[in-house]
């Protein structure tokens, strides 16, 4: 069973999706790729999985960082998993490049690095917002380029 609730934030709301005791989505609403068959889920905004995103996004948009104790399962091919993986190892106010991404990785594609990122089904928590162009630009984010480049400056990331 998948259990949802919505959060309002400062950047609007949220929606949040968890099954089998992990987050398995958070999505701001009408972002892109917003998650169809929505109306399947279970409203339980008092799941343990909820409480604590709450808490935890609270602290986030009053600028206290600590990484997220929240357990995940987001849904992907294995290259997106390792992708999203990168994603959680960038440090809170830093940036990375999808070309950056795209060396570790040892792949010569970044715009396969950008599908990758543009298909993170868990905003903010796996920080896909923390990749930018390769000439400092702020692109592909898909809840918007103004939340990408708020929640940078809320990191304090030099832009």
């Amino acid at each position: 069973m998948k259990y949802t609730c919505d959060i309002d934030t400062s950047l609007g709301s949220l929606t949040a999706c968890a099954e089998n005791e992990a987050l398995i989505g958070v999505w701001f609403v009408g972002q892109k790729r917003y998650p169809v068959g929505t109306n399947d889920w279970r409203s339980n905004p008092d799941h343990f999985i909820f409480k604590n995103l709450r808490i935890w996004l609270k602290d986030y948009f009053l600028g206290n960082y600590e990484a997220p104790q929240i357990p995940i399962n987001p849904s992907g091919t294995t290259f997106q998993k390792k992708v999203w993986d990168i994603l959680i190892s960038i440090p809170f106010g830093k940036t990375t490049t999808y070309g950056e991404i795209a060396k570790i990785l040892g792949i010569k594609s970044a715009r396969a690095i950008g599908s990758a990122v543009g298909r993170n089904p868990i905003a903010i928590l796996i920080p896909c917002h923390r990749v930018i162009g390769y000439n400092g630009k702020l692109i592909g984010y898909a809840g918007g380029i103004d939340r990408k480049a708020s929640l940078l400056r809320l990191e304090n990331c030099v832009l």
